[in-house]
């Protein structure tokens, strides 16, 4: 792999020299440390008041299925009429809060438009439909970044690159051994941004986005805001980029539930699958409140 150097005039030559010792970063993975041992988690309430608090509410891993590729996944009628109903139940405090951009999330979702903050908090759109986003970085980081990305996408073919304009992942679902080399590269690359991008674990994937935003800082926006401002925050989620979200959320005084928590979570909380949470949310729909 090779670095960017940048001319004058902002444009992005050819690569010019290695970035990485040895031809191949890969041939030799660095292997993840082991995460630490914890005890199972509990279930969350069966019931409470749905009217009393505010849902924030992961999208992949959490409300669907993953799929083998991003956008091979499929939403069902009975997911949109979940949403439909908890939605009306709450009086609008629901947000989805995921590392997709917004307007995946709509096309998926077609026709109902929530409440919404993608890539990770980089974008959000508020319950009057306002739209906002932070701080951008700059197009040469971007392009730069995009181009080391791909050059190691190439290094196997079982790896994925998905490119969401702000944020740029790399999905090793299928090469899980090849987490700790994919990091230690993507590391290097950020050295090179001069903190214009940062490393997010996600499920299976890792990805380079602006930074000083997280799912915690979305979650803090939209609870500044009606209808959410003055509810109790609840969150669930299902992978380390809903860490943030949890810890914000407990702070808060809230509710954090880990989906799948087989790993080291700050969840309370658990459900163990993405049946269990629609299950969970029918019964809250139903139930006082």
């Amino acid at each position: 792999m090779w670095i960017l150097t940048q001319h004058p005039d902002g444009t992005v030559p050819p690569p010019l020299r290695p970035l990485f010792s040895g031809s191949d970063p890969l041939r030799h993975p660095r292997t993840p440390k082991p995460g630490r041992a914890r005890a199972a988690l509990g279930r969350p309430p069966a019931t409470l008041r749905a009217d009393q608090h505010a849902f924030f509410l992961d999208f992949d891993g959490t409300l669907i299925e993953y799929a083998p590729q991003p956008n091979a996944v499929t939403v069902d009628a009975g997911l949109l009429e979940l949403l439909r109903q908890l939605e009306q139940r709450s009086g609008g405090a629901i947000a989805l809060v995921s590392g997709r951009s917004i307007a995946s999330l709509d096309a998926f979702l077609a026709p109902l438009e929530l409440p919404a903050s993608g890539l990770h908090g980089f974008e959000r759109r508020g319950a009057t439909g306002v739209y906002t986003q932070h701080a951008r970085p700059s197009r040469q980081t971007l392009a730069a970044a995009r181009q080391l990305m791909a050059q190691l996408a190439r290094m196997d073919p079982r790896l994925t690159l998905e490119d969401k304009g702000y944020v740029v992942a790399l999905h090793y679902r299928q090469v899980p051994y090849l987490e700790g080399a994919i990091l230690e590269a993507l590391e290097r690359i950020v050295d090179l941004t001069d903190g214009d991008l940062q490393v997010l674990h996600g499920m299976m994937s890792l990805e380079l986005v602006p930074p000083g935003v997280s799912k915690a800082t979305a979650i803090a926006e939209f609870m500044r805001e009606r209808p959410f401002r003055g509810r109790r925050p609840l969150s669930v989620g299902d992978d380390a980029s809903d860490e943030s979200g949890f810890e914000w959320v407990n702070e808060a005084g809230g509710l954090s539930v880990a989906v799948r928590g087989t790993r080291p979570t700050a969840a309370r909380t658990g459900l163990p699958s993405v049946s269990a949470v629609r299950a969970w949310l029918r019964g809250l729909i139903e139930g006082p409140g």
